[in-house]
């Protein structure tokens, strides 16, 4: 059995036993991956190179920076505010969010900052409005999602210099409303399906949400106003620096965390215990055992054959699948690295549409990025509260599954077969 066979055979069986099982994915991933590296020969150093520290230190910082402000009433106090804005218009709150939620984006910041800045507040107005909140993660994540191609955006950047590096390009306009219409597209469809019915409804006796957080905060007895001012402005400040010097968010999310422990020891007591570990666990251990499918050359290995197939409309739909399915549980700039010279080869053949096949690849590929394994929905996952933390990742993790079927052949069906 090649090393290529095997390590697809182990990432199956992984999900499979991780879905029958009450037992965390990420540590089936990692003991797969050692068994499949010791087989084959790979070190433990080589194993190691696949872990995704830029993850952990997004994941465990933003947990952690939101656990303090959790603790000491800066959280309830955000959501007290925004509620003051909104008062009974709840229905307008997730649209509002998807809206905020692009504007960093299309500016420039990768989806999962975005989604690391608003996914705390949105979830907690979620509780508070009775709102699904896995609703409200999937809203914040494809508002995120649309400005993933703008001109400013660096994931729009890994895909036209593929294409350039081959000599080739497409219009860069086409490919952002294409993205920003389909994902808004998506909007409408996690709206109606999860909200509808929700929203076309009240409880009887529903206290208004305002009431409910100043309870809520005048119950911290540990929450001095200082404490809470500082870290509303160290957020912010967070906030500015990712955004606008574009410095890295989990590093800074940690050190914002630990200086406000330090300084407001009494407030911030256990907010270490909010990092979600388990989402840490979760998420690292898949995208390393991806990782070290990617650095056998599994992935290239399966583009490669696939962009032989006859005929070419279905090479075409089988590379968006290939890029969805891998995108959805490994970096998705990575997958786009690799995948868009793949097509190439493809696209030579005179027989699809350049811009057509691009788009439907480069939607297919993160439009995923909703699934809890993939850094933006690991995100969400990561900022739910505790007792609905298996509620979002279900929601996600059908939603995501969901994404990887669809999209492929949505874009295909929309940007390759009609438009050719």
């Amino acid at each position: 059995m090649s090393i290529h066979v095997a390590g697809i055979i182990g990432l199956v069986v992984v999900f499979i036993v991780g879905t029958l099982r009450p037992i965390n994915l990420g540590a089936l991933a990692l003991m797969m991956m050692f068994v499949h590296g010791t087989i084959f020969g790979q070190s433990v150093q080589d194993m190691y190179r696949g872990f995704p520290v830029d993850l952990f230190v997004l994941l465990a910082g933003v947990t952690y920076l939101f656990g303090v402000a959790s603790n000491n009433g800066t959280l309830t106090r955000m959501v007290e505010g925004m509620a003051r804005l909104v008062g009974d218009r709840r229905a307008l709150i997730p649209w509002t969010l998807f809206i905020i939620a692009a504007l960093p984006t299309m500016a420039g910041a990768l989806t999962a900052t975005s989604v690391a800045l608003l996914a705390p507040l949105s979830l907690r107005l979620a509780r508070r409005y009775d709102i699904a909140p896995h609703m409200m993660g999937l809203m914040v994540a494809h508002g995120a999602m649309c400005g993933n191609y703008s001109p400013l955006n660096a994931v729009g950047a890994v895909v036209h210099q593929a294409l350039a590096s081959n000599g080739l390009q497409i219009s860069s306009g086409a490919l952002f409303l294409a993205n920003l219409a389909y994902n808004v597209g998506l909007g409408v469809i996690i709206y109606l399906v999860f909200g509808r019915v929700r929203f076309a409804r009240r409880e009887p006796g529903h206290r208004a949400p305002e009431v409910e957080l100043e309870a809520t905060v005048t119950r911290s007895p540990t929450s001095p106003p200082v404490a809470q001012v500082c870290t509303l402005l160290t957020i912010v400040g967070v906030a500015i620096a990712a955004l606008a010097f574009e410095l890295n968010m989990g590093f800074l999310a940690f050190g914002a965390a630990a200086l406000l422990h330090l300084v407001f020891p009494a407030s911030s007591r256990e907010a270490e215990k909010k990092i979600a570990w388990g989402v840490v666990l979760l998420v690292c251990g898949v995208v390393t055992y991806v990782g070290a499918l990617q650095r056998y050359g599994t992935i290239d290995v399966v583009g490669q054959s696939i962009a032989g197939v006859n005929p070419p409309l279905l090479a075409a739909l089988l590379i968006c699948a290939v890029g969805a399915t891998t995108s959805a549980v490994a970096s998705t700039l990575g997958i786009l690295g690799a995948m868009t010279p793949l097509a190439v080869p493809l696209i030579n053949r005179g027989e699809i549409s350049l811009t057509g096949l691009v788009i439907a690849l480069a939607i297919s590929s993160t439009v995923v990025d909703s699934t809890p394994f993939s850094t933006a929905g690991a995100v969400a996952v990561a900022s739910a509260e505790d007792d609905e933390r298996s509620r979002v990742y279900r929601g996600l993790l059908i939603w995501g599954a969901a994404m990887v079927v669809t999209a492929p052949l949505v874009t295909w069906l929309i940007f390759i077969v009609a438009a050719g």
